[in-house]
């Protein structure tokens, strides 16, 4: 078993973040929230940066299947002790970022003890400094997993459409997050929108929520045009990027990348 030091609650909370990891959350499932991460950190990487993808998913991870990929390790072999983070990271083949990939299915990472949770958060930290930039792609939900690798991450993306589940759970991720963190960096991300206009309104309405009940206004990273081009990349295994650069959620993760870079 993966060994970790023993440390109270409090100890655990007063960890440092890593400020080059990016977690990606969506309250929700099924708002494009892996898709988005993929994108996202092979952006990066086309800017120059030593990028990696981190699948936090624990789980239900599919980082892996979306890019067709067979990694000979994973997390799961992290956590039950034959593996490091560092055996467990894949290179993307013509992409330039490199992979940590979860196990989709297996119980055992979803149900992880505190222990165990707290080690791999360490790792995490550990292996980050290696990169510019880590993206961290998170499960669906607030659970302890979730909260545990979100109070790792110097910025916290929420990746939100316009269907009222998504915006309801991400306003719930939003409040448990601040109050978890009340100076953390937190930024929306608006998917699967039919314009740019349209996105900003599913943004207002999100911020007007957060400015009414919690008296914060987390800021507009970006909108993500809904796109033919995605779901014929998912399909084919095969990231946007790649498959085609001048897609239009193409160039509006290219304008996200670019913006991040820029404040951090």
């Amino acid at each position: 078993m993966m060994e970790a030091p023993k440390t109270t609650a409090a100890a655990r909370h007063a960890l440092p973040y890593a400020p080059n990891v990016i977690a990606v959350a969506s309250g929700k499932g099924g708002v494009g929230k892996t898709w988005f991460s993929i994108t996202l950190v092979h952006a990066l990487a086309r800017r120059g940066e030593r990028a990696l993808l981190f699948d936090g998913d624990l789980g239900l991870a599919n980082v892996d299947v979306q890019l067709g990929l067979y990694p000979a390790s994973d997390l799961r072999r992290v956590v039950s002790g034959p593996a490091s983070l560092k055996d467990a990271t894949v290179e993307v083949k013509d992409a330039g970022f490199s992979v940590i990939a979860g196990r989709s299915g297996h119980g055992g990472l979803a149900t992880m003890g505190p222990a165990q949770l707290d080690s791999l958060s360490r790792a995490l930290m550990t292996v980050a400094p290696s990169y510019d930039r880590v993206v961290l792609d998170l499960g669906a939900g607030i659970d302890r997993t979730v909260r545990a690798l979100t109070a790792r991450a110097g910025i916290n993306l929420v990746v939100i459409n316009d269907e009222p589940t998504s915006m309801t759970d991400a306003y719930a991720f939003i409040k448990v997050t601040l109050q978890q963190r009340p100076d953390v960096d937190l930024r929306v991300v608006v998917n699967q929108a039919e314009t740019q206009r349209d996105g900003e309104r599913v943004y207002g309405a999100m911020r007007k929520a957060c400015e009414t009940f919690l008296k914060a206004s987390p800021p507009l990273l970006g909108v993500v045009r809904r796109d033919s081009w995605v779901r014929d990349s998912i399909r084919r295994q095969t990231p946007l990027l790649s498959r085609n650069p001048n897609a239009p959620a193409a160039q509006d993760v290219e304008a996200i990348a670019a913006r991040l870079l820029a404040v951090t």
